[in-house]
């Protein structure tokens, strides 16, 4: 059984920080992989080489990897900075990822290969691709790329997609439901166990969940300003 197949019905949690935060720290990465993954996590998506690497060491439940800046720059939503490169697909293989997730978009990389291509550099190591999506247009050409599975992590991150909902963007996962063969992940904005189930109740293959979860000055935020 492969690892796509294996996160059916799942749900996955983002372990991520970035460097200038406090939870940044490795044995503090480690510490909520291992937290979650008790919890009864599906999946763990995490970024850079050493987190994969320590992601594979403390459990056997698919890892999904990615790369991306120390710091994401204010033009965020004019570029791309998830898995941007080959030689960032390769630092994920050697790493060990079952599944290398990078942006899925047909805006120019820093290295000028294409999307197609580093599908199939993906492959051609056996290893899975799961596109980071953020417009229905957009899954319909990285399903035709070669990608394994889908994901509406860049929904409202693009300028492509300015016009998504506050909230999980649920159009975009029924869209991409009806008009593709792979399967469809819902990521991004998601809070409660009620988006969840309506998630699944959609056809969602998996749920990634990260700031709810793992980004404890956002959920502070939440409650302290509140209304």
């Amino acid at each position: 059984m492969d690892a796509v197949t294996r996160l059916k019905n799942k749900v996955v949690v983002s372990v991520q920080a970035m460097p200038n935060e406090p939870l940044y720290a490795e044995n503090c990465m480690v510490a909520m992989m291992k937290s979650v993954v008790k919890g009864s996590a599906g999946g763990l998506r995490v970024a850079g080489i050493r987190d994969v690497k320590n992601a594979k060491a403390i459990t056997d439940i698919p890892v999904i990897g990615i790369t991306k800046p120390e710091v994401i720059p204010q033009n965020f939503k004019e570029i791309v900075y998830i898995t941007p490169t080959l030689n960032d697909v390769i630092s994920l293989i050697n790493a060990g990822a079952d599944i290398i997730a990078l942006d899925g978009t047909q805006r120019p990389r820093p290295d000028n290969t294409s999307l197609a291509e580093l599908i199939k550099y993906i492959h051609i190591n056996k290893k899975l691709a799961m596109a980071d999506i953020s417009t229905l247009e957009e899954g319909i050409e990285a399903a035709n790329a070669g990608a394994d599975v889908l994901s509406t992590t860049l929904a409202g991150y693009t300028l492509e997609s300015k016009n998504s909902p506050k909230g999980p963007d649920f159009p975009l996962l029924e869209a991409l439901i009806k008009e593709v063969k792979v399967p469809v992940i819902l990521e991004g904005r998601i809070w409660t166990p009620e988006e969840v189930d309506k998630a699944f109740s959609m056809g969602a293959h998996s749920v990634v969940i990260g700031s709810a979860i793992t980004r404890p000055q956002l959920i502070t935020k939440r409650f302290v300003q509140r209304g």
